[in-house]
């Protein structure tokens, strides 16, 4: 993320980021890829979070600036330097300005409640990055009847996120119920023969279920960015993507 100094911290140079000091800001994302960078905040300081924050409003002001995985101090600090920012406190997600229409929708499956803040950084961003977001929690295998009661909302979106730790069974179960394009997350969420994660990973990733996407451990950042660009294509008209 990052060029030379200005009022916002830097200036952006032919290169196609702005340089903060601390951190090259990439102002090229969204003209290559649709969508603006968003700050990974977990191992910066609540004042480079804001900078950057600042940044992104300046440079790409037409979608909200986006953080993830904000430890608790820095939301509080964001809290005080954007009254107005849009919060998620479960999952250290903050968005600075108003969100976008929406165009599609995506459903975000948790297998259990300990899988809620993964789940939550993956609904947040999905609508973030400009679809319909519809949350179902605590569906896991252990009890199908839940599962099976929220069928309706899974068949009728245009991507689901499924969300899960333990052994990783649900999105296999997902992925066999509807035609729906999948995109699973693994959390490491489990006992220790879970492995951090990795049990789960390894069950999604040998799903016998078609049409099943996974990304990496705790990674509902990478299936929010997927499954809203999966639902603003459904919904784009023929060759053109709704950004």
């Amino acid at each position: 993320m990052g060029g030379e100094e200005t009022g916002v911290g830097g200036a952006e140079g032919a290169e196609g980021y702005l340089d903060l000091g601390f951190a090259k800001l990439d102002t090229d994302r969204e003209g290559r890829t649709g969508d603006p960078e968003v700050i990974y905040a977990e191992a910066k300081s609540a004042e480079q979070t804001i900078e950057l924050l600042r940044a992104l409003r300046v440079t790409a002001p037409e979608r909200p600036a986006l953080a993830t995985r904000l430890p608790a101090a820095t939301v509080t600090a964001v809290r005080g330097a954007f009254p107005d920012a849009l919060v998620d406190v479960e999952s250290g997600c903050v968005a600075v300005g108003p969100l976008p229409a929406t165009a599609g929708s995506v459903c975000v499956v948790a297998a259990g409640t300990s899988d809620a803040p993964v789940a939550g950084e993956a609904a947040f961003v999905a609508r973030a990055f400009g679809a319909a977001v519809q949350r179902v929690g605590d569906v896991g295998v252990a009890g199908l009847h839940r599962l099976m009661a929220a069928r309706p909302a899974l068949a009728t979106a245009d991507c689901v996120v499924v969300v899960a730790g333990m052994e990783g069974a649900l999105p296999s179960v997902v992925g066999g119920l509807v035609g729906t394009p999948v995109v699973a997350v693994p959390t490491s969420v489990g006992y220790g023969s879970s492995f951090g994660g990795l049990a789960a990973l390894l069950a999604m990733l040998n799903s016998c279920a078609p049409g099943i996407a996974v990304v990496n451990i705790d990674n509902g950042f990478g299936a929010g960015v997927f499954a809203a660009r999966v639902a603003r294509g459904a919904a784009a008209p023929k060759g053109r993507e709704r950004r």
